[in-house]
């Protein structure tokens, strides 16, 4: 599903420059459950955006599915990103004056599908995230791994080949972020949706599939589970 070639990032700051990643090497099949890992600062959040289009590298390639992103205009990057992929953050990023539902329903909002339809897959996603009494609920009402639950399903509600999760745990305590991982797993297997993690919690190397760990932007090391 993902290639990156030769990918190299450089960030300016003030007259200096500086890498962030350094000819990264890497493909991601189809279904995997892969974990980004890291201390701050190796690059892994920037490799998640550059294979997200949230961001372009300064030179190489990413193939997804086989379609070089880094060659797409601005309009195109919008509209993959519109379809294929799901985002799910650390700090949620629910809007606060909407109910879990509104807040689920927002990705369908760019997408020509009838009421009826949009309705029907908001309730589906959230009842299989656990919160399908939690539909009128505002994120205030709701604890961080609820709102947490929420924000999965908002990224899964368009059914997206890709979820990007950049420490989806960070904010979590461990229980909580145990049951979210058992969740995402879970949902990675049964709509058999790419999942690929950015993250320095444990807890979310020991669930994921594959390991692949990075220091001062490059890979150090690749462990299949």
């Amino acid at each position: 599903m993902i290639e990156t070639i030769d990918l190299q990032k450089d960030y300016k700051v003030g007259k200096m420059l500086y890498p962030a990643l350094h000819g990264i090497n890497l493909k991601i099949l189809d279904c995997e459950f892969t974990a980004l890992a890291g201390p701050s600062g190796s690059g892994k959040t920037t490799l998640l955006n550059i294979i997200g289009c949230l961001d372009i590298p300064t030179e190489g390639e990413v193939l997804l599915n086989g379609k070089a992103t880094t060659r797409l205009t601005a309009r195109e990057k919008s509209e993959l990103r519109k379809k294929e992929i799901g985002f799910i953050f650390q700090t949620f990023n629910l809007i606060p004056v909407l109910t879990a539902y509104e807040n689920v329903e927002i990705p369908l909002a760019l997408l020509n599908l009838p009421r009826e339809e949009k309705e029907k897959r908001v309730v589906s996603m959230l009842k299989e995230v656990g919160l399908g009494d939690y539909l009128k609920r505002r994120p205030n009402e709701m604890s961080g791994g609820q709102q947490q639950r929420v924000a999965i399903a908002r990224s899964l509600v368009k059914d997206p080949k890709l979820v990007l999760a950049d420490e989806p745990t960070a904010n979590l305590d461990s229980a909580t972020a145990r049951e979210i991982l058992i969740l995402m797993k879970d949902l990675n297997e049964k709509f058999q949706t790419t999942f690929v993690f950015s993250t320095h919690d444990r807890l979310v190397m020991e669930y994921a599939r594959r390991l692949v760990n990075l220091r001062d932007g490059r890979i150090e090391s690749e462990q299949s589970k």
